[in-house]
């Protein structure tokens, strides 16, 4: 197997500690540049009061109608004021101040939004915005983390199972079709281990970034299962990047927790979890270590596997002792990539070449049984069910193989190919097993039977989204070349050949437009899945496809600066390229269409808002704010606006709000940001950082969010995360 699938994504997280470290560097280049676009500005406006002094004291002030230079304010924001008078008698003129634009600025830049004529009058910057009224709660998770991480899938008493996604741990009752979900940690889990009660439940995440830039630190939580209340928090300050293993003990009550962290030397450490005490803590291995867990009889001996070792460490006091097991004259293996004990105590292995080993109890650093090629490529799990049966799950061979007590093969059934290799097995009710996939699934079956997907994910990251203009389904679609239909019960997976980075659908809700990653934009029968049209506008990624509300056109967004224009006929079944937007000096990042379909807004990499007017089929760039001041959006997807400037922190650098949605019944706007945030605020949101309920449950970038066509539920997908979530409207 390749070593990414095995070394639980190592490779992965030194490139996001470098993407971080570049980030930080860029950060730092962006407030020097603003730094000094702010010094430029100041000296500007000097010069410009001493000229208007001047001006004044020769002339006396300024003429009807002349422009007073812009105003700074002290929240960063500019109220730009134009002078009109008309005289309230002849004998005293009056001059009324009526505001035209609203600037805001975005790494130094400003940004110039018109303010429509019927709130000139009466806006001011000191507004207070209330809070909306109504709030999420998240309903359902789609998908399962399976692609990077291992032993995160088990059936609870509840008849739940449970496992994790993003920061959200995840428990399903398959039967109800109900899901709870515990929402106690700010980033990625990356393990999980149930109690011998069965009740409680540890769970590790990695190091994160807060909004305002401090570290979140890694750290181990024992929560219950049944409250969802948080018990303990283990190891805050203790741990260095990412907790990666954790497992309770067995022979003692469950009184020990060990966890490894993910640092250079993986240090493992014994804690007293009720006491949030650690015991014992040793350096583990200079390479990846992929399992830990306590021996079901032996309270103080804890077993490790991972890159070449399998580790036995027995703990006496304060100290933690190792024994390596000897692979003597088999070959060692690159991985030993899961463990598991037998009825009797023997420790049973499996590893990235295909073999089980049996470890006797009492003389664990010798084998006393070997499996050879039991599975093609490496064995990602095992599983010792209630009878003392042992259960072996394949990567390569994506098989699922029964043995009995003498390690004989009994039974096998196979993963269908589409869902991936085996990542982790959970013995189910009666003679039913869970199987969790690489490719971010969760199948259900027996050997008597057949195996069906009962969680389904996209696996790479997730950016396209909407939602279907009179049903309860939305689209998404991701660089897996997965593109998905989905209710809140079911989905129907659609099927795509490259990358999607966007998705729309027609009016009618009969075809979808998906963007690609290419250039490539194809569009497809939501019914059958078949593939309608197929077309190619530049090279670069297709930012956003959109139709016009009547239908008649389909604007689609590239990375290439423009946006083409189609028009639609026979109901979104065929397309014809009418002419192209053009002017935006950076990439197209959003775009909305007018109610009435005659208009185009969009937003651009470098923070540009530009507007079109459909003229004979083609985009016409217009420059006049009078013919764009008092349009009405269809849709608020454009994060750059007169009536959405609120969305932005203070501080803001541009690339901290990723995507925005307004409700249908235009009383709600929620943001995706990229700090793994979901924000509520009331619409219109033109008063400087408004209020927001803020809502956790994704971990870094949140890509996309769209209202239901009824309100009923807000979706948001995640990037790096790859999940879906599904919120209520209460």
């Amino acid at each position: 197997p390749d070593d990414d699938n095995v070394s639980a994504g190592s490779g992965m997280e030194m490139d996001d500690r470098l993407s971080h470290l570049e980030q930080r560097v860029q950060l730092q280049e962006d407030e020097i540049q603003l730094l000094k676009a702010a010094l430029a500005d100041a000296l500007r406006r000097l010069g410009c009061c001493e000229e208007i002094t001047q001006a004044s004291s020769k002339k006396g002030g300024p003429t009807k109608g002349q422009s007073l230079p812009s105003k700074p304010l002290t929240n960063g924001y500019v109220q730009t004021k134009r002078l009109s008078g008309y005289p309230s008698s002849p004998s005293s003129p009056k001059k009324e101040v009526l505001m035209s634009i609203k600037r805001m600025f975005l790494r130094g830049r400003p940004i110039t939004m018109h303010i429509p004529d019927q709130l000139r009058e009466s806006y001011s910057l000191d507004h207070k915005v209330a809070l909306p009224e109504r709030k999420l709660k998240l309903q359902w998770v789609y998908g399962y983390r399976g692609r990077d991480c291992r032993s995160n899938l088990y059936l609870l008493p509840t008849g739940e199972i449970v496992y994790f996604n993003a920061s959200v741990v995840v428990l399903y009752n398959v039967e109800e079709q109900q899901q709870r979900h515990y929402l106690g940690h700010n980033d990625d889990v990356k393990c999980l281990a149930i109690h011998p009660d069965m009740v409680t439940i540890a769970t590790g995440q990695v190091a994160g970034t807060s909004k305002d830039g401090k570290a979140l630190q890694p750290h181990v939580r024992v929560w219950d299962s049944v409250s969802l209340n948080t018990l303990h928090v283990i190891g805050a300050g203790v741990f260095d990047r990412a907790v990666t293993c954790v497992a309770f003990s067995k022979s003692n009550g469950g009184a020990h927790l060990c966890a490894v962290d993910d640092a250079n030397d993986h240090i493992l450490s014994v804690w007293d979890w009720q006491k949030e005490k650690q015991l014992a803590e040793v350096k583990c291995s200079n390479d990846s270590v992929l399992g830990a867990v306590f021996h079901p009889m032996e309270a103080n001996l804890i077993v490790t596997c991972g890159k070449s070792h399998i580790n036995f460490w027995t703990m006496e006091g304060s100290t933690l002792t190792k024994r390596q097991g000897l692979f003597e004259k088999h070959e060692k293996p690159k991985y030993v990539l899961c463990v598991a004990f037998a009825g009797n105590g023997d420790a049973i292995t499996g590893d990235s070449s295909g073999n089980i080993y049996i470890w006797a109890k009492g003389h664990y650093i010798f084998k006393v049984q070997v499996v050879s090629g039991a599975h093609e490529g490496g064995i990602f799990s095992l599983c010792v069910l209630k009878d003392g049966t042992l259960v072996s799950g394949g990567g390569k061979d994506r098989r699922v193989l029964l043995w009995d007590h003498d390690y004989r093969k009994k039974s096998e059934i196979e993963v269908p190919e589409a869902f991936g290799p085996v990542r982790t097995l959970a013995e189910g009710k009666q003679d039913e097993l869970f199987v969790g996939t690489t490719r971010n699934a969760v199948l259900r079956g027996s050997f008597s039977g057949s195996l069906t997907p009962i969680v389904q994910g996209h696996t790479d990251e997730l950016w396209g989204l909407d939602v279907h203009p009179s049903t309860e389904q939305f689209v998404t679609c991701g660089q897996d070349k997965q593109v998905y239909l989905w209710d809140t019960s079911s989905h129907l997976p659609l099927w795509s050949k490259d990358p999607g980075r966007s998705v729309g659908f027609h009016p009618s809700g009969t075809v979808l437009a998906v963007g690609t990653m290419t250039g490539r934009w194809l569009v497809l029968d939501t019914d059958t899945r078949d593939l309608v049209s197929m077309h190619t506008d530049g090279n670069e990624i297709i930012s956003a496809v959109k139709y016009s509300p009547d239908g008649v056109y389909l604007a689609v967004a590239s990375h290439d600066n423009f946006v083409y224009i189609y028009s639609v006929t026979e109901n979104g079944r065929k397309y014809s390229r009418v002419g192209k937007c053009t002017g935006h000096s950076s990439f197209v990042t959003h775009l909305d269409w007018s109610t009435d379909s005659q208009f185009i807004v969009t937003n651009s990499g470098d923070y540009e808002i530009l507007f079109y007017v459909m003229y004979n089929g083609c985009g016409k760039h217009i420059t006049s704010a009078d013919a764009v001041r008092n349009l009405e959006w269809a849709t608020s997807t454009c994060v750059l606006g007169f009536n959405v400037f609120g969305i932005w922190p203070e501080g803001a650098d541009g690339t901290d709000i990723n995507a925005l949605c307004k409700s249908h019944d235009n009383n709600l706007l929620a943001s995706a940001d990229d700090f793994g945030k979901v924000l509520l605020f009331s619409n219109p949101c033109s008063q400087p950082r408004a209020p927001s309920h803020i809502y956790g449950g994704h971990s870094s970038h949140v890509t996309n969010v769209a209202f239901l066509h009824d309100d009923s539920h807000l979706i948001s997908t995640g990037g790096k995360d790859t999940s879906i979530l599904q919120w209520v409207l209460a």
